[in-house]
Parts: C-alpha cells; sequence; structure tokens
C-alpha cells in the first residue's frame, strides 16, 4: 500500500528549524500501515529536513551557526548574479542538508530515538508557507 499526504509547514526563513514530527507521526497514523516506510520531502530548493534533538541550543543556535560555516550569508554567490536576488546562501545550505529523509515504521510507529525529532530547515531570506510530502509505504 502506498499513501501520499501534504503537509503546510509555516516558516520564518533565515535558518528557522520547525519541528515537523507530530504531523509526520499524523500521516503515518493516517495512513493506516503496520510496518513499512515514510519518507519525508520537502518540495523545493531552499529548505531541507533532517533529525535532531529539538532542543533550545541547537535550534536557536548551534545548527545556524555550522550552517553560516559552511555557505555564509555574507558572501557572492554566482546564483545571486544570475538571478538578482540575494538567497544563494540558501540553496547552497539546502542541497548540503538534503531535502529528504526516510524513517522506518515499526508496529505503525515511528522508528526515532527517545531525544531524536524530524525537523524542517528553512534557509531562505523570507517567511514562507514549504510543502512537505509524506509518503508512506507499507502493509
Amino acid at each position: 500500500m502506498v499513501k501520499t499526504k501534504k503537509l503546510e509547514v509555516q516558516t520564518r526563513g533565515n535558518c528557522d528549524i520547525v519541528d515537523i514530527t507530530e504531523q509526520v507521526n499524523g500521516a503515518v497514523a493516517e495512513a493506516g500501515i503496520g510496518n513499512g516506510t515514510v519518507t519525508v520531502f520537502n518540495v523545493g530548493s531552499t529548505a531541507g529536513i533532517t533529525t535532531t534533538e529539538y532542543e533550545p541550543g541547537l535550534v536557536n543556535h548551534d545548527i545556524a551557526a555550522a550552517f553560516e560555516k559552511i555557505a555564509p550569508a555574507t558572501d557572492q554567490y554566482e546564483h545571486e548574479q544570475t538571478w538578482h536576488d540575494d538567497n544563494g546562501h540558501s540553496h547552497v545550505r539546502a542541497t548540503f542538508l538534503g531535502p529528504s529523509l526516510s524513517v522506518p515504521v515499526v508496529d505503525g510507529r515511528l522508528t526515532l530515538g527517545t531525544w531524536q525529532q524530524i525537523i524542517l530547515v528553512d534557509f531562505d531570506t523570507r517567511p514562507r508557507t514549504r510543502t512537505v510530502i509524506c509518503q508512506i509505504i507499507g502493509e
């Protein structure tokens, strides 16, 4: 069985980190599968999906600081020269993070660690409504 659920996620941009674990849990529960996988996919090229411990030090500082070292917002990007915008670093950061994550579903539950949450990281330079596709495959 394959079920697909679209989530809408409001973000503030600028490395905003949103815990979407409960929404993904809801999509899995709604699909009614016992065992399988869920793929969580961000539609767009300036945000990504991963897991982390959703705690203030990481969410409010550490993750953004690490990405600032990888692709500084103040660097010059050819993307910005081409499109005359300000989000070249957003695209580079999202490329490194990646747009999707697969999580096993066992006995109808996501197999996440005690301190592990699914997060969307929005690197763009403005607030957005992000579309996240959850595709659940299983029995």
